[in-house]
């Protein structure tokens, strides 16, 4: 029974947007982790003036070197839970057996899973569209910012979020993304039946990754009969991508909780 949670942050965010499912399973007796990506464990203001150079060389199997340590160095296999291009990440240590339990935000998929959505090529393309953003830690407007992750809130509470949370995005993993179908860094076994349980969450509103798009991330694992019995999946009505904080978040949460009672995880 594991009673350790490991959150992972995706693109445009810092550990910071964790706080409030942070705080909520500290309630319930887990001790909860939330590391930075490398070179990311700095204040929101100083990743938007002054961001390490190093930034713009970080790709993926980076990120999840990263993570793969950290979770070895702990006592026990952690719940991981990530969001957005976390969630791909929480995929991908999951196939590597790491973890008692997953959970996948909102998440970007793996190879096979092609995000060629309207409005997530909308949210996405000035990214691919940035001259040598392979290379850069690249800026995002509030407008970007709003209509990718909070488009449902009003402007003011929106701004809010932006002004809080949000930091320039390591180009060089939207790229990477972009290309899977060309390597396999974002390759995952979907017929993996010894990795841990997995549970895919969408919201409905959701511009960044669709809900369909983690609908085909779902239909990957369930073409396998051992797979697909480790690994659910739920929508939530009304949802952005922001559904780790917009209002109403606790539900979501409280979810996760029950979801993980019921795969014996925890207590």
């Amino acid at each position: 029974m594991s009673k350790t949670i490991v959150f992972i942050h995706g693109a445009w965010m810092t550990p910071l947007c964790w706080d409030k499912f942070s705080d909520y399973f500290t309630a319930k007796g887990f001790a909860c982790h939330a590391p930075a990506w490398p070179q990311m464990d700095r204040p929101v203001a100083e990743l938007r003036s002054d961001p390490p150079p190093e930034l713009g060389k970080l790709g993926i199997s980076e990120i999840v070197a990263h993570y793969e340590q950290f979770i070895r160095n702990l006592p026990e296999a952690p719940v991981i839970i990530g969001h957005s291009f976390g969630g791909l990440i929480t995929q991908l240590l999951m196939d590597r057996g790491l973890g008692s339990a997953a959970v996948g935000i909102s998440p970007v998929g793996p190879k096979g899973v092609l995000p060629f959505y309207p409005s997530a090529i909308r949210a996405t393309l000035p990214i691919l569209l940035t001259p040598f953003g392979w290379n850069r830690f690249i800026p995002q407007t509030f407008e970007g910012f709003r209509y990718g992750f909070v488009q449902n809130l009003p402007e003011a509470e929106a701004r809010k979020v932006y002004e809080t949370y949000c930091v320039p995005a390591v180009g060089r993993i939207f790229f990477q993304a972009a290309t899977a179908l060309f390597h396999n860094i974002l390759k995952v076994d979907f017929a993996n039946a010894k990795r841990a349980p997995l549970l895919l969450i969408a919201g409905s509103e959701d511009h960044a990754v669709p809900e369909a798009e983690v609908r085909v991330n779902l239909s990957r694992y369930q073409r396998h009969p051992a797979a697909a019995a480790l690994t659910d999946f739920k929508t939530f009505g009304g949802r952005m991508h922001y559904l780790i904080g917009q209002p109403g978040w606790e539900e979501i949460a409280g979810y996760i909780e029950r979801w993980l009672e019921s795969r014996g995880v925890v207590k």
